[in-house]
């Protein structure tokens, strides 16, 4: 526990001058880095091991986003986001049937690289979306994450109680899962005078800010189920007390598609 703190408090004051202060362009290329940098531990999780194959899978990706960038990224962004939404609703299937995909096949094999490319695309895209609207919508795309995660975290530790998905991630409990939507309606109410947002559309912010926290619970329970499926406790061991970057990344890959498209869709 002490690493994971020390890790998190070295890191969030370069997370946060990197999104307030860094050129878009820049910033981009940072989250896409990060993101790819989860993608090169999930093609380990999906059974890919030549070193040679995973950086083509991961050049291919990055090459798919320059081409978005290029091409039109306003026109063709909100559409990728959606495609990630789209995916999370078929990933509420997969959870209930946790022994799908489990065999090493090609076909798994092939099918969990094509989720890849569903988990990190829609995310970053999603990413540039909201810090186009300025960056503290981007900021609160991540903290939602974050606080959900601390206060699940807490929660679970101090009342402990029935498990949430015991044959999928046996740490989480109910009561986390509670006391992470709790953090998810403080962060927005304390972030709401930062964003513009006004007492009548409060209640606005807190269902789109909850729906995302339900969304980055989801990411969270993914990512652990492709993790027993591979028999890894974590997706690598880049981040002291952290595990792997997608350790890190995995609620936000559902969150941020769900938040962006959520925000649009209520107008704030």
């Amino acid at each position: 526990m002490k690493q994971r703190v020390i890790t998190a408090l070295l890191l969030a004051p370069v997370v946060l001058a990197c999104i307030l202060w860094l050129p878009p362009a820049v910033l981009m290329a940072l989250i896409a880095a990060a993101l790819l940098g989860g993608l090169w531990e999930w093609t380990r999780l999906v059974g890919i091991t030549s070193p040679t194959g995973r950086a083509l899978i991961l050049l291919a990706h990055a090459a798919a986003m320059a081409w978005l960038a290029w091409y039109g990224w306003k026109e063709l962004f909100p559409w990728v986001v959606l495609t990630g939404v789209a995916w999370w609703l078929a990933a509420l299937a997969w959870l209930r049937r946790p022994a799908f995909g489990k065999a090493d096949t090609v076909g798994n094999r092939s099918l969990k690289l094509g989720v890849g490319a569903l988990l990190t695309i829609p995310a970053w895209c999603a990413f540039a979306l909201l810090h186009d609207d300025g960056a503290l919508w981007a900021l609160h795309g991540l903290l939602l994450v974050w606080a959900a995660d601390t206060f699940a975290y807490f929660s679970g530790r101090r009342f402990g109680g029935a498990k949430l998905a015991p044959s999928i991630s046996p740490g989480k409990t109910w009561a986390g899962f509670w006391g992470g939507l709790f953090g998810v309606v403080v962060l927005s109410m304390l972030m709401a005078p930062l964003l513009g947002v006004v007492l009548p559309q409060l209640p606005t912010l807190i269902a789109v800010s909850l729906i995302a926290g339900l969304a980055s619970v989801l990411g969270d329970l993914f990512e652990s189920l492709i993790k027993r499926q591979a028999g890894a406790k974590d997706s690598g061991s880049l981040l002291p007390g952290h595990g792997g970057v997608l350790d890190r990344i995995d609620s936000l890959l559902a969150a941020l598609p769900v938040f962006a498209t959520f925000k649009a869709w209520f107008g704030l």
